[in-house]
């Protein structure tokens, strides 16, 4: 038996094949095939686009995919969401989508739009918002490159943003954040009532979350001297909770811990200055809680 899975072609592919190196599963893809090879043989993998991703999952033609919340909910499809993972092509964090208006512009809010233009890949969920307001609005599709519409093809945009840099350099203001997205593990509803395809979803699940636990993470073990102790666990940070194990010389014990990565160029010496020796930073890959 086989779970057939759908990884997102486009912004999201990299950092996905990167989050599942991570949780143990090896995809590779080929520049001129869409089903990449994967070194799980309960695995057939597909690339589809994150925007189409949902209803194919919907439909039953894959098990399971990763595409984005807010295209689950552009496509209003019902399937079974597996797991949110908060990560995406720039950070680890949630997308925005936002409404935005020239600079220039005398718009504020939403309310200000009535009766205007507005473009958008997101159109469902955009006129799903401008009812909620009670606005009328002509939404239009928009295929790419929505930023550079405003002011001459449309009066206003819906866009999605990490950083708000691309905006800014278009000279767009935000209004209002239309929704927040990440990245979700869906599943088609029979194939998650399916007892093997379920167990097989929920191992992925713990792996693919554990992956995410690791990122920015490392671990650091260090011997250090009783004497020493009190002095190297007050350079540590607070809450970490090291595991300290007893060596075969009784004056000397074993500290292992996990740390933010960033903060380890300045603990390091700290750690060396309070009697640590044989200090060894090493990577992560999971963190299973």
């Amino acid at each position: 038996m086989k779970l057939k899975l759908g990884i997102p072609k486009g912004s999201l592919e990299n950092a996905t094949i990167d989050l599942f190196r991570r949780a143990g599963f090896n995809i590779s893809t080929s520049s001129r095939s869409y089903f990449p090879a994967v070194d799980d043989p309960e695995l057939e993998c597909m690339l589809i686009r994150a925007q189409e991703m949902a209803r194919y999952v919907e439909d039953g033609v894959l098990d399971a995919g990763l595409t984005g919340r807010d295209w689950v909910e552009e496509n209003e499809a019902r399937v079974v969401t597996v797991a949110d993972l908060i990560y995406a092509k720039q950070s680890f964090g949630k997308v925005r989508w936002v409404l935005a208006a020239p600079e220039a512009s005398p718009f504020q809010s939403v309310k200000d739009l009535e009766g205007k233009i507005i473009a958008t890949e997101l159109v469902g969920a955009t006129r799903r918002y401008l009812a909620a307001h009670g606005v009328k609005a002509k939404v239009e599709f928009s295929w790419g490159a929505t930023e550079v519409k405003p002011p001459v093809l449309a009066d206003a945009i819906v866009e999605v943003t990490e950083t708000g840099s691309s905006l800014r350099a278009n000279k767009l203001r935000i209004l209002d954040t239309v929704m927040e997205s990440n990245t979700q593990l869906i599943a088609n509803l029979e194939s998650w009532e399916d007892g093997w395809k379920r167990r097989k979803l929920e191992d992925m699940r713990m792996l693919l979350e554990g992956a995410i636990n690791a990122l920015g993470k490392v671990g650091l073990m260090l011997n250090v001297r009783r004497a020493c102790l009190e002095a190297v666990l007050a350079v540590l940070p607070a809450l970490k909770n090291p595991t300290i194990s007893s060596l075969s010389d009784e004056e000397w014990l074993a500290v292992n811990t996990i740390l933010d990565e960033s903060a380890v160029r300045s603990i390091i010496p700290r750690l060396k200055d309070a009697g640590a020796q044989g200090i060894v930073e090493y990577p992560l890959n999971k963190i299973v809680m």
